[in-house]
């Protein structure tokens, strides 16, 4: 079996859609000011899953990855965890391509979309349950606080996600096909 390649059409269109992911990170509501340190509501989770969506499993998973992880690196407060970033957004547009991936319909396109946010969350929350609670050893109570204050803003990005990126797919994706940049190659 051979190792497929990724051609330069497929090289350039992560580049493009890890762009988007930046740029989507950018567009938020206020940060929400908590003892935690600021909680944002933006539009770069919608945008790994339209990734997901739109290129598949690996392709939607870098550009997922790398966009995030290019957001975090340009603000010292998400620096330290860019890395982290990264798996944890290549793995919310992974979930979402791989369940995508194939003939598509409504059904799968939104279970897809689901799946993939709400992995996302899990993940988020577990990596946050490691450090609050194994690493830094704050007490119970603390780390429960913190898990239901992140856990809320993560959950209506994932709302967000779910919602939005389905509706842009269905908007995006036709052309997207007309034009060769998805689809059968």
């Amino acid at each position: 079996m051979r190792k497929k390649k990724f051609t330069v059409k497929d090289l350039t269109m992560i580049g493009v859609m890890a762009a988007v992911v930046f740029v989507g990170n950018q567009i938020q509501l206020p940060p929400i000011p908590t003892p935690l340190g600021p909680t944002r509501i933006h539009l770069g989770n919608v945008m790994c899953i339209l990734g997901g969506l739109l290129f598949g499993a690996v392709p939607g998973g870098l550009a997922a990855g790398i966009g995030g992880a290019i957001y975090d690196l340009m603000n010292p407060f998400y620096a330290k965890e860019f890395w982290i970033t990264f798996i944890l957004k290549f793995a919310m547009a992974f979930v979402a391509g791989l369940i995508a991936s194939g003939k598509k319909n409504k059904i799968k396109v939104v279970l897809a979309a689901v799946i993939g946010s709400v992995s996302y969350v899990i993940l988020y929350l577990g990596k946050t349950f490691v450090v609050e609670y194994l690493i830094m050893g704050n007490p119970w109570q603390t780390v429960v606080g913190v898990l239901i204050t992140k856990g809320t803003a993560s959950l209506i990005n994932a709302l967000l996600a779910m919602v939005v990126s389905v509706i842009l797919y269905y908007m995006i994706e036709p052309a997207f096909k007309r034009a060769g940049i998805i689809g059968d190659k």
